[in-house]
């Protein structure tokens, strides 16, 4: 693939990036605090390119961009207090994460199955290219998992070049580390994530202490949690054979032996595609998230590329609990 880097000085930039995005495809862009790699947040298949793109291991949740209050409560559940910490700092380096609106058109797997969204409201590009969709972007830090965040437009074409069609150069980014990532919760402050605005600016703002996450209770991270997201049945993973009156999860055309036995079937990608598959997982496990389904056969599924992320969340939310 060739990366096309187009200065925001260009009037082409924003029309051609918002092209992109709109085909399910990856921009990375600049925001104040680093540069974004972004994608539609109600495409679950765009989404999953994110993942493959960072070669990234885990379904971490993905903060939503949006382009301003409107746009974000139709995403989260606001109350007084999330109400107040937006109208203070946004637009700016601050996340909160909130319950998800029923409705919420943001793709499950962009919030890792959880029932919270992280949203915020940059400065700049990804505000605009959020406005010009009409639906938040999700956009987590432009590099290859487990590298130096890019600052520039530079710094993520060594890491992301040939991944992706297009960066926008917008410059250097202004705050150079992530956004602040807090929860509002039961009237306090919890920090899951310290950023471009301290505790003592929140706790200025807001006359409350900033507390941090009680043990296993970093919701914003599901990678650190053995078990999550787990339906109601068991999960037997690498199933090659089916039980009478399992549930069965399938991928690709292989056929286990006894899948007549099988009492429902959903199949992540009938071709075999490891994106697809992604973009499929979380709504697969809430299909079968049920009182009446007891054991659920998840058939093998390749564990290169996108499939060590698959594998990764089958793997927790089949952990005992």
């Amino acid at each position: 693939m060739q990366t096309e880097i187009l200065s925001l000085a260009d009037p082409e930039a924003e029309r051609r990036a918002e092209a992109l995005l709109r085909d399910g495809d990856l921009v990375a862009l600049p925001t104040e605090t680093v540069y974004g790699l972004a994608a539609d947040s109600g495409s679950g298949a765009a989404v999953a390119k994110i993942f493959e793109a960072k070669g990234r291991p885990r379904f971490n949740p993905l903060i939503c961009h949006v382009d301003g209050i409107a746009m974000a409560e139709r995403i989260a559940v606001f109350d007084d207090l999330a109400h107040h910490l937006a109208k203070r700092f946004w637009p700016g380096p601050l996340t909160l994460v909130l319950p998800a609106a029923a409705d919420t058109p943001v793709h499950p797997l962009a919030m890792a199955g959880l029932a919270t969204v992280a949203v915020r409201m940059p400065q700049g590009v990804a505000a605009r290219l959020a406005g010009r969709l009409g639906r938040p972007i999700v956009a987590p830090s432009a590099n290859p998992s487990g590298r130096v965040t890019g600052t520039s437009a530079e710094a993520v074409a060594r890491g992301l070049s040939g991944r992706i069609p297009l960066i926008l150069d917008g410059g250097p980014s202004l705050v150079g580390v992530e956004s602040t990532i807090v929860r509002p919760q039961d009237g306090r402050l919890v920090l899951l994530r310290a950023g471009g605005i301290s505790r003592a600016e929140l706790s200025a703002a807001t006359g409350l202490a900033v507390d941090d996450p009680e043990d296993g209770a970093k919701i914003a991270a599901p990678g650190a949690l053995a078990s999550h997201y787990a339906p109601e049945g068991r999960l037997r993973l690498d199933a090659s054979a089916i039980e009478p009156g399992e549930f069965v999860i399938a991928f690709g055309t292989d056929r286990p032996d006894g899948l007549e036995n099988a009492a429902a079937i959903v199949n992540l990608s009938p071709r075999g595609d490891l994106r697809e598959a992604a973009a499929n997982l979380f709504a697969a496990l809430s299909a079968f998230d049920s009182a009446r389904v007891e054991r659920i056969a998840v058939a093998p599924i390749p564990r290169s590329g996108l499939g060590e992320a698959i594998n990764d969340r089958l793997k927790r939310a089949a952990a005992p609990r």
